[in-house]
């Protein structure tokens, strides 16, 4: 094998999160409707039951519903489930000090798949210093795929939505419940950063 060969292996490996951006938003270009899979109602109404709920008691918390990207490989890393996507099992899944609290929960359809699952990192900037791990790994996931992504912060029980590389911030439950229907909210710039998409 030569050193050409060697290096276009090594590039490939060293550019694998680029690379699959790339090719993901060649697939789904910026002209996309906002959900291009809208969750079935009684599921969105489950999350933002479970949100609204984990955000009064400030209990963090990061909910991936899945679209047409598979997540097979994320919901490996943690723990296999086959439940009916409830907001009490939601909720008791994000209470603290239980086993899977620390990572994602996974929702395909109306079933929850995976618990405590890990997600990629994002590098981009995020627009306020109380957002943590969680919001860079639902920003992470959502510059690979089309999947959108809830997060409630545990500093200060803020509800966002990650989607297509871009963080939506500082929601309430009635905008959370329009976003997960399908429809884009009207948010100021301060509510909207790091990424391309604007409504």
């Amino acid at each position: 094998m030569t050193w050409i060969e060697l290096a276009a292996i090594a590039a490939l490996i060293l550019f694998q999160p680029e690379l699959r951006s790339i090719f993901y938003r060649m697939r789904y270009p910026r002209t996309a409707r906002f959900l291009r899979r809208v969750p079935r109602i009684e599921i969105a109404e489950e999350v933002v039951d479970a949100v609204d709920r984990l955000s009064r008691s400030s209990h963090g918390a990061i909910i991936v519903l899945e679209q047409d990207t598979p997540l097979t490989e994320y919901a490996d890393t943690g723990t296999e489930l086959q439940a009916n996507a409830s907001s009490d099992l939601i909720v008791t899944i994000f209470t603290p000090y239980t086993p899977l609290h620390d990572g994602a929960v996974i929702i395909r359809g109306n079933v929850i798949v995976g618990a405590g699952c890990i997600l990629p990192l994002s590098q981009s900037p995020l627009p306020d210093r109380m957002m943590g791990t969680r919001h860079r790994a639902a920003l992470g996931l959502s510059e690979e795929t089309d999947s959108l992504v809830v997060v409630v912060s545990e500093e200060n029980a803020s509800i966002s939505v990650a989607y297509k590389g871009t963080m939506y911030h500082s929601l309430t439950t009635l905008e959370l419940r329009e976003i997960l229907g399908g429809q884009m909210p009207r948010l100021t710039d301060d509510h909207v950063t790091a990424g391309e998409m604007r409504a």
